[in-house]
């Protein structure tokens, strides 16, 4: 699966926004925890309904296993947004996401590198 064009309904425009704020006040150079922490503050602000840390249980021969896994953010129960803060985006990060929306049957992810100078260059959208 590649990264597709985003599509673009209101809610991913609303995450992308608050995305490009928080890039906008901090820029790049910081750990995905600051990112992290400022996006939880902004969405509040914004009044988008968010989880934050959700665990990612692995279904193993119809077990649902807790191996520690945990998505940045689900989004409105649609949309799972991970970040990045690295100098670029690797195919394991990739591989990384695409597990998370099999696993977690949502509709759309998002990948956001905030290592960049244009948030828009950070930014990676997966169908599943």
């Amino acid at each position: 699966m590649q990264p597709t064009i985003v599509r673009r309904t209101p809610l991913v425009h609303d995450i992308i926004g608050a995305c490009i704020e928080v890039h906008r006040n901090l820029g790049p150079g910081l750990l995905e925890s600051a990112f992290a922490r400022c996006l939880s503050y902004e969405f509040t602000a914004r009044g988008i309904e968010f989880q934050q840390q959700v665990a990612i249980p692995v279904n193993y021969k119809g077990v649902q296993i807790d191996c520690g896994y945990r998505a940045d953010f689900v989004i409105g129960r649609s949309v799972l947004l991970e970040l990045k803060s690295v100098d670029r985006v690797l195919p394991v990060h990739e591989a990384q996401i695409l597990t998370y929306l099999k696993l977690t049957k949502v509709d759309q992810a998002l990948l956001v590198n905030f290592n960049v100078t244009r948030l828009t260059d950070g930014l990676k959208s997966y169908l599943r």
